[in-house]
């Protein structure tokens, strides 16, 4: 048991890349509530440069490259899943037991809610381990000791009440610290030299299922709308997404230059971008972590609870559109209505007001 007299706290959300930006407002609260803490994360590997800039090798705890913990656990929890009988993955599941064991947390925050989460917060042995009362898997509430019934009608309002819970805090949603990583800052200055001064729109036009995904073409419709209104437009080309980029750049003859980048340098760029455009996907709420103005573009999903927070920001949605997380190949059908002259206007009407401030 660790010997430390510092308060422990555990949390665990391990993905993906938009729900960890969801608790990051409420880690970063509780982190300004209570500087001296030890706040510890359990994340999947894909996601740790969220939280640090380190690759392979420890980072300095609580600097401009580890803002927010003091340590990580990674947790390959779907290399697990694929392989489950396996020695490896038995081998890495009892060396995760035991690092957390030792860690001597006094509390674990399971931001999941789910049985995974769960069980891996238990492996800390802590007295207290906190969770929803209604938990996205419903079998994960008992795992919990402690259940809190949240109120928010956003993601990050409901994570700020599971942290507010673990000192009996009156937390408020703020400002996340996201890492700066000197190396990406450096791509991302070389990138940018030849660009000019002229500002930079951001599009991410992937999604993490096809419901939510507005065409390529009306991208690149948005592409050269923003083109001849003096943006230079760069396209996200996420792993897996480089045709989707390589097709707007092709259909709006290239003015939107499509970006391959690592997630630090995606971090860095989203860093110096005038505006963001994109539905409801991770490099979108990215950009409203680190307080881009943004344009979302929205169907199957409510924006009230999982839309952009915490920043400057216009919402498309058509009123016909319903609230449903199945992942279907095709576009949902309300997304469709939703044209490039609408995107157009709220982009204007957005940097409009910026320059204004």
């Amino acid at each position: 048991m660790h010997t430390q007299s510092k308060f422990r706290v555990l949390v665990v959300r391990l993905g993906a890349m938009g729900d960890i930006l969801h608790a990051l407002p409420a880690v970063t609260a509780l982190r300004r509530a209570h500087p001296s803490w030890v706040i510890d994360w359990v994340v999947e590997p894909a996601w740790r440069h969220l939280l640090t800039a380190a690759n392979g090798i420890p980072a300095e705890s609580l600097s401009a490259s580890q803002p927010l913990v003091n340590d990580l656990y990674l947790a390959p929890v779907k290399a697990w899943g694929r392989a489950p009988l396996s020695p490896k993955t038995h081998r890495e599941i009892g060396q995760l037991r035991t690092r957390i064991r030792a860690g001597g947390y006094d509390v674990v925050v399971d931001f999941q809610g789910a049985v995974r989460s769960a069980f891996l917060g238990r492996f800390a042995g802590a007295r207290r381990v906190i969770g929803e009362s209604d938990p996205r898997e419903w079998a994960a509430r008992w795992l919990f000791t402690e259940r809190v019934a949240t109120t928010g009608v956003h993601v990050i309002e409901q994570d700020v009440e599971l942290a507010a819970a673990v000192a009996g805090d009156a937390l408020e949603p703020v400002q996340p610290l996201l890492p700066v990583d000197s190396q990406a800052e450096g791509w991302c200055d070389r990138l940018l030299a030849p660009l000019g001064s002229e500002p930079v729109a951001l599009l991410n036009p992937g999604a993490g299922w096809g419901s939510k995904r507005w065409p390529p073409e009306r991208y690149s419709a948005v592409a050269a709308g923003l083109a001849a209104r003096g943006f230079r437009v760069l396209v996200n080309a996420a792993p897996g997404e480089e045709g989707l980029a390589d097709t707007i750049a092709a259909q709006s003859n290239q003015n939107g230059i499509p970006v391959r980048c690592s997630l630090a340098e995606l971090t860095a760029l989203t860093r110096r971008v005038a505006l963001a455009v994109g539905g409801d996907t991770g490099p979108m709420h990215l950009a409203c972590a680190l307080g881009r103005p943004v344009v979302g573009i929205y169907g199957p999903t409510d924006p009230a609870r999982n839309g952009p927070y915490g920043t400057r920001f216009r919402v498309l949605r058509n009123p016909m559109s319903v609230r449903d997380h199945t992942r279907l190949a095709q576009p949902e059908a309300g997304l469709l209505t939703i044209s490039p002259e609408e995107v157009l206007q709220a982009a204007g009407e957005l940097f409009a007001q910026e320059a204004a401030r």
